[in-house]
């Protein structure tokens, strides 16, 4: 019998996709590549595709502890991820959680709309995200539609991403990444950190509408921290792995394309 050391374990806690591009799926296809292992905590379970959200069914917050204790009670999980949290109280109770285990780093992805344009989280949650979750994050990152939904202020240029890094960072955020994927241009995300600001640039590659880009990065990030690269460090391969993905997107339906890692 072969044997090899053991992957790194990452945990995403997040809802499942049934068009398989994005959420829970998204997180442990990136992990699948960076060569760590995921385990899964599944919030909700959208009836989804390429094209567009039919439902979304919510798995009860005990239900949610309830997966997240058997986790952490037999794997070591070294790093994690949220992803979609559809409602307040499952935003605070995962909190609770994650807070009573001591769960470092977390990445904090705060999504709130689909690709497609469909709500996926209720009223409250964003609120909910900034008082309860950010404040244990190591990092947190929104995309333009977020962070303009969790600071209130248009988001639409490179200084509008800073402003809205340092309004977060205000209110409890210990680091932010705003992901400017949806900027003309190329590609850049704006970090703010305990070192300041830093722009992550990569070329943008046009290959029209993309399902799970949101999800795969900061699931990268969070794969990062597993395989024990520190922040910034992370996101710079992060953005690379994504790029990569990118590279080879196919059209699987439909709608918009997904990622691809491997061939």
């Amino acid at each position: 019998m072969n044997s090899s050391a053991p992957s790194p374990v990452a945990l995403t806690i997040a809802g499942s996709d049934s068009g398989g591009g994005a959420g829970l799926q998204a997180d442990l296809k990136v992990w699948e590549a960076q060569g760590v292992f995921g385990a899964s905590v599944v919030t909700c379970v959208t009836a989804q595709n390429t094209c567009e959200v039919r439902a979304v069914d919510v798995i009860s917050a005990d239900r949610v502890c309830l997966q997240m204790d058997a986790v952490f009670d037999d794997l070591d999980v070294v790093a994690v991820k949220t992803g979609l949290l559809p409602t307040p109280a499952m935003v605070e109770e995962v909190a609770a959680s994650l807070q009573r285990r001591r769960a470092r780093p977390l990445v904090v992805d705060p999504v709130l709309v689909a690709t497609s344009g469909d709500a996926l989280a209720r009223d409250g949650v964003a609120a909910a995200l900034v008082d309860s979750l950010f404040p244990l994050a190591t990092l947190v990152t929104p995309n333009l539609d977020e962070a303009r939904a969790l600071t209130g202020r248009r988001v639409e240029t490179l200084a509008d991403m800073r402003d809205a890094a340092r309004d977060l960072v205000g209110r409890g955020a210990r680091a932010v990444l705003v992901k400017g994927g949806h900027l003309p241009g190329a590609a850049v995300d704006v970090l703010l950190d305990e070192g300041g600001f830093e722009e992550f640039a990569a070329p943008r590659i046009d290959v029209g509408s993309v399902h799970g880009t949101g999800c795969a990065l900061s699931a990268a990030i969070a794969g990062g921290f597993a395989r024990g690269r520190p922040g910034r460090e992370a996101v710079g391969a992060a953005k690379r792995l994504l790029s990569r993905g990118l590279e080879n997107v196919t059209s699987v339906g439909r709608g918009a394309r997904v990622l691809r890692f491997s061939a």
